[in-house]
């Protein structure tokens, strides 16, 4: 019996004027997967992320995710549903340092300002200790990611590498059930990326949430990803296997040029 999907995507179409973004999308993320979404520059793969997070409105068909239609929902309530993400361009606070980024991450959790103004405005009693909760997460993200020096720095100073590792630390700061990566590779060097795929599988393995991968860098996507799903011009043209996706004619054509 197949897993039951995590997230569910049905005849999704998304279209600015003539241009034609997403065609009948239909994919699902299972259980806990790390799916890739690979293909060619502007071939919809980022548009896909923004339909799931409620950033654009598609046309036609429908989002799913653990059973419930977020289609037509706001990006701060699909959010706090479980649905986290990082941005293709690095979206921090440049002005603030790596805890203050991951705390920012976590004002969905925070009840003290549900309880009134006194408790919201005080800083002991019930609002100190739900800072105390919240920071021990933000602690744990931190060394989950190996980034216990950078801890105080101000993100705007870090290295690029650095600070798309803070990145990731947000987005796991939401608590995701489903987390989304726009190019988390892109820009980085050798190294960096070993260290981010790394940490993308120990996310996917230990701490057993589902991903959606965009990637362009195909020796990684080929290592670490459990299935694959390539656009092109807005089209699915493929899923499968990254061995099934290296042998499929179209997608030789379209995207790889060659087999990986």
């Amino acid at each position: 019996m197949s897993e039951r999907a995590k997230l569910k995507i049905e005849g999704l179409s998304l279209s600015f004027g003539d241009l034609h973004a997403l065609v009948d999308i239909n994919m699902e993320v299972r259980g806990r997967e790390l799916l890739a979404v690979i293909g060619p520059n502007g071939s919809g793969k980022t548009c896909l992320l923004n339909c799931i997070t409620g950033f654009y409105r598609p046309q036609k068909g429908r989002v799913s995710f653990d059973g419930q239609q977020v289609t037509k929902l706001p990006p701060h309530k699909i959010t706090k549903l479980g649905i986290a993400r990082t941005f293709q361009g690095i979206e921090l606070f440049t002005g603030l340092s790596t805890v203050d980024n991951l705390l920012a991450a976590r004002h969905l959790f925070f009840n003290s300002v549900a309880m009134g103004a006194p408790a919201g405005a005080i800083y002991f009693g019930p609002g100190h200790n739900e800072e105390i909760r919240h920071r021990k997460v933000v602690e744990d993200i931190i060394n989950f990611l190996e980034i216990e020096s950078e801890r105080h720095k101000v993100v705007g100073m870090l290295p690029y590498g650095m600070r798309k590792r803070v990145d990731l630390g947000r987005a796991l700061a939401l608590e995701p059930k489903l987390l989304l990566l726009d190019e988390p590779m892109a820009g980085m060097n050798l190294e960096e990326k070993e260290d981010m795929a790394r940490f993308i599988l120990d996310v996917s393995e230990e701490r057993r949430i589902p991903i959606v991968l965009v990637e362009h860098d195909m020796g990684v996507v080929m290592d670490i990803a459990q299935r694959i799903v390539v656009f092109d011009f807005g089209h699915q043209i493929a899923e499968g296997t990254p061995v099934e996706i290296k042998r499929n004619p179209a997608v030789v054509k379209a995207y790889l040029g060659e087999e990986v």
